[in-house]
């Protein structure tokens, strides 16, 4: 006779809907943790916003052809695939109230918005550079740019396999979940790691400088760890329990 399992404990992994190993990690732990694990979430949400509004406020866009590369750049890597990845933080994301499904298609919504806005931004000062005869993709920030951008744009063709399984010719979905995240966590540094490298730039610290600049460089590191913890328990804390 097979034994009944007691009504407090946990459903087996198995029997858990898609998307509730996203909130596993929060189980068991002290109030006090899932406080800071909010409070961080919601300075994430504050930092991905604030930056491209200072950004803007110093830019002016529409003052010239340059002024629309960092805003669209800040836009695409620190407000829009913020909030791409936070979608399904169980602590950060606006839609928790939803399903999987509807915070995937927002995740895709965000995730084209920002791949728009930075082959946009790039386009738009490689076109600047080319005006004023400059060469390109001299600096650092130049090239973690430019490999940023083609790497977000291969992330977004390799989430198609997630959308259309069929085309990964039998490949187990969990592990398509667990390779599309670790991905997209590399392709999200790469893109904040430019945010920063920008912030070196001339244009940059010649108007911001002291505190306001060491508060801009703080925002993407802010987001990074937030998003970085998020993917480590949403799948290595998984694979552990499963264990």
């Amino acid at each position: 006779m097979a034994a009944r399992r007691s009504p407090s404990a946990p459903a087996p992994a198995a029997a858990r809907p898609p998307g509730a190993a996203m909130s596993l990690p929060a189980e068991g732990e002290p109030r006090l943790l899932r406080s800071l694990r909010a409070a961080a979430a919601a300075a994430a949400h504050a930092a991905s916003l604030g930056l491209p509004a200072g950004v803007a406020a110093l830019a002016r866009p529409g003052s010239s052809l340059f002024s629309w590369h960092p805003v669209l750049m800040a836009l695409a890597f620190s407000l829009l695939l913020t909030q791409a990845l936070l979608v399904f933080s169980p602590e950060a994301s606006p839609l928790r109230a939803l399903s999987r499904k509807a915070k995937v298609r927002a995740h895709w919504a965000l995730q084209v918005l920002a791949l728009l806005c930075a082959l946009l931004g790039l386009a738009l000062v490689a076109y600047n550079k080319h005006l004023q005869g400059k060469g390109h993709f001299h600096t650092w920030h130049g090239r973690a740019g430019l490999l940023a951008v083609l790497y977000a744009g291969g992330q977004s063709l390799g989430g198609l396999l997630l959308l259309y399984p069929k085309l990964a010719r039998g490949w187990p979905p969990g592990k398509l979940r667990l390779y599309h995240a670790t991905a997209g966590l590399v392709g999200y540094l790469l893109g904040c790691a430019s945010l920063v490298l920008g912030m070196c730039s001339l244009w940059f610290t010649a108007a911001v400088s002291g505190t306001a600049w060491y508060l801009a460089v703080l925002c993407p590191l802010l987001s990074s760890l937030v998003v970085m913890n998020q993917v480590s328990n949403a799948y290595l804390y998984r694979k552990r329990s499963q264990h």
